[in-house]
């Protein structure tokens, strides 16, 4: 039984009619460009899709897009470097999953930088192979679907599978006449959206911008973005990551190594949501938050893999410092990979308290997060999944301590290999 928690992306030749409120509609045109690519031939950002600009904030944004023209899914790690008067300024982003033959934009923000003129480097791009299964939402590309004259839009999205998919995102490539402009995602925190559901959604583009969009472009939905950030505490490196619709930077502990600041940015002229994810150091934390030093509402939750999440709503076209408080002093122990309730769940199967069904579904929740993977994994329904009596021994072991997670991994991967296993 798996644990629910909370935490709580046409051509050139259209018509400038399409700067007035009507249905916006995808796929009138297509215009075939041909641009350099940043490569390894088959990953790349196309350049005529990456570019800098100071957003209304003041802030250098570069954004980008990326493709994956092979045929399998990759992780895709990515450095952006800005030329900021002498210095060279390098940031790395290891982004989301990308299935075969897809494209998920990329935004990344240089608050450090004190040049008017930087220079934007050619992004670097390096990759690895990785299993990940299509995400069954799509966006309803009907008279819902309009762009309206301040330049945001608004449509519905629907969950077409048969899971209910938490956390999802919408990212768009928003367009000028002829460049690209920005990358924009829904503005709402969606916590999960059920098989059949379909919901609305928001996109507002940096008010930076706004005077000059023309269209959005390839939608893309995604169940898991997050931004990686690193803090010194205590004399070591603590690292934590964040999913907003705003955006965070320069964060530092104070002396102690209790409290947390970092300064918040949010363009949009509508509130958005923010949700920090920290590693335990004790399991006991208990968080308090501040924005410009008066206390703020918020939600202190802990997820399937035991990291803590603090979330709350970040107001509109906001800024200031956020101060969250209540960590302990030191770094956090390194997690087991296995998440403890996936044993629990195991000691339950072991004892006939749950039956395979809702054990295999642990052992799904293993492929889904990176734990385990095999290449070629085929993803059937629930009822179909099936387990072997005898496969209690070895896992009795492992829950018992007799063999480690690593060794019990390893087994589970060779069951699946042989389709022993099947999830």
């Amino acid at each position: 039984m798996r644990t629910q928690y909370l935490d709580s992306k046409i051509s050139l030749i259209l018509s400038r009619i399409l700067k007035t409120k009507i249905p916006f509609l995808l796929g009138l045109a297509f215009l075939v460009l041909v641009v350099p690519q940043v490569a390894f031939a088959d990953v790349y950002v196309p350049l005529h899709e990456y570019l800098g600009y100071f957003d209304s904030n003041g802030i250098y944004t570069v954004v980008g897009n990326v493709k994956n023209e092979n045929s399998f899914a990759i992780i895709p790690t990515i450095t952006v470097s800005v030329i900021d008067g002498a210095e060279r300024i390098s940031k790395t982003i290891e982004h989301v999953p990308i299935g075969p033959d897809k494209e998920i934009p990329f935004k990344i923000k240089f608050p450090e930088l004190t040049s008017d003129t930087p220079v934007l480097v050619n992004p670097e791009i390096i990759y690895e192979k990785t299993i990940t299964h299509e995400i069954p939402i799509q966006v309803l590309y009907d008279n819902t679907l309009i762009k309206h004259d301040d330049g945001h839009i608004t449509g519905r999205i629907q969950n077409i599978g048969d899971k209910t998919i938490f956390y999802p995102k919408i990212y768009a490539v928003v367009h000028g006449y002829e460049l690209v402009l920005d990358i924009t995602q829904n503005i709402e925190f969606i916590e999960k959206i059920e098989p059949g559901q379909i919901l609305d959604f928001s996109m507002y583009p940096d008010p930076a911008i706004i005077e000059d969009i023309f269209y959005y472009s390839c939608f893309a939905p995604v169940d898991t973005t997050v931004i990686p950030v690193t803090a010194k505490k205590n004399d070591g490196n603590f690292d934590f990551r964040y999913d907003s619709g705003a955006w965070y930077s320069s964060a530092k502990f104070d002396e102690k190594g209790t409290t947390l600041s970092i300064r918040g940015y949010n363009s949009y002229p509508l509130e958005t949501y923010a949700n920090f994810e920290f590693p335990p150091i004790s399991g006991d934390e208990k968080f308090s938050v501040t924005l410009n030093d008066e206390p703020i509402e918020f939600i202190q939750s802990i997820d399937d893999m035991g990291f803590w999440h603090v979330a709350f709503q970040v107001e509109p076209t906001s800024q200031g410092v956020l101060k969250i408080s209540g960590f302990e002093k030191g770094l956090p122990p390194e997690l087991p990979k296995i998440p403890q309730w996936i044993k629990v769940n195991t000691e339950w199967w072991i004892t006939n308290q749950i039956s395979d069904l809702e054990f295999l579904e642990g052992i799904d929740f293993l492929f889904e997060k990176q734990i385990i993977s095999v290449p070629e994994r085929v993803v059937i329904s629930e009822s179909k999944w099936k387990i072997p009596h005898w496969v209690k021994t070895s896992t009795e072991w492992w829950y018992e301590e007799k063999i480690s997670d690593d060794e019990f991994l390893n087994i589970i991967e060779n069951l699946v290999k042989r389709k022993i296993i099947v999830v």
